[in-house]
């Protein structure tokens, strides 16, 4: 099974990229539901699995079948803008009333209860889609979308610069290790739908998904941009706990130990949790949390009884730049040392 892509100067010359929050909550209900299937995200199912109980997302999960065959165009059109927030998505969605019907009535997914209610009332029923939505993301995705984002993004400059070096077809080449190119025709292995797909003029979107892997998803449908929806680079070392020291210049700005609990957050912990780990009593833990928040560097998302804290976009740039200038230093020192 593949898909053809055929591209002309027209097309080559609209290519973009986009990142997608709704799409990544759509992708990640595949996971959540068949996690023997996606052995690499099986850390993030664990974790989310609790808070995710408190919430009500029946209508999203019919939405999503598993196997997964095809997910219906109004659930998560493709973005118009490239770094679109959630509620611009869902604001988007919820403009694809009209299209209800007709895309269920030719959908191969089972008609549940739920969905037959969507049918029957697109308006209302999108209203609740778009409600639980919003209390899955904060249960399983917000948490965890600065360091998701930051690897979608490190992903898109990636490509970027390949697209600079190579040109198209080196960029597109790297989608997949199975993708292969015949004259003007890319030939994409492990997508849902198969045969020739002509682009029409518009180009191709490219949206980097974390939960979309190990497969390709794509919308060559009108009235959209044709759209791949392909797993970024380092997806395997997403979930990876790595316990380090926080850097040192960091450290001496924010004391050692709110450093290092920015350090601990490299993956959404509970107080509870993060006071185990640094040896703090609850109240104190909770205290330095509190005052990383206040100052932009941790962010808390709240699931019925649980709170998680995060890093913000903010902490993760500090402490990469600061890990780089750690690194940096070590080497001037060592320098001096040669010298002496």
């Amino acid at each position: 099974m593949s898909l053809e892509l055929t591209f002309t100067a027209q097309d080559a010359a609209n290519v973009r990229f986009a990142v997608s929050p709704l799409w990544e909550v759509v992708a990640s209900v595949r996971v959540v539901k068949n996690p023997a299937a996606h052995a690499v995200l099986k850390p993030w199912v664990e974790r989310v699995r609790r808070p995710l109980a408190d919430v009500d997302w029946r209508l999203l999960s019919d939405l999503v079948p598993v196997p997964t065959t095809s997910i219906v165009c109004f659930v998560c059109p493709p973005p118009s803008t490239s770094v679109p927030d959630l509620e611009v998505e869902l604001a988007t969605m919820a403009a694809m009333a009209p299209r209800v019907q007709e895309d269920l009535d030719v959908w191969d997914g089972p008609r549940t209860r739920a969905l037959q209610a969507l049918h029957d009332d697109p308006v209302g029923g999108l209203e609740r889609l778009a409600g639980e939505i919003r209390g899955y993301w904060e249960a399983a995705i917000a948490p965890f979308w600065p360091r998701i984002s930051t690897l979608l993004e490190g992903d898109v400059l990636y490509r970027a610069r390949s697209l600079a070096e190579g040109g198209l077809r080196r960029m597109l080449s790297d989608l997949d290790a199975a993708a292969t190119w015949e004259g003007e025709t890319l030939r994409l292995p492990k997508t849902v739908c198969e045969g020739v797909r002509p682009l029409r003029g518009l180009g191709l979107l490219l949206v980097p998904s974390v939960f979309t892997w190990p497969r390709v998803f794509s919308v060559t449908t009108p009235p959209w941009q044709p759209t791949i929806r392909y797993p970024p680079r380092g997806v395997a070392t997403l979930w990876e706990h790595r316990e380090s020291d926080p850097p040192q210049a960091l450290a001496a700005v924010l004391g050692r130990t709110r450093a290092r609990l920015l350090a601990e957050l490299d993956q959404p912990a509970s107080t509870r949790e993060l006071a185990t780990r640094l040896d703090l009593s609850e109240p104190g833990a909770n205290q330095h949390l509190t005052a990383l928040r206040k100052a932009g560097l941790a962010s808390a998302h709240r699931t019925g009884r649980y709170v998680l804290y995060a890093r913000t976009a903010v902490a993760e740039t500090l402490l990469a730049g600061d890990a780089t200038s750690d690194r940096e230093s070590d080497r001037a020192d060592r320098g001096i040392r040669d010298i002496r």
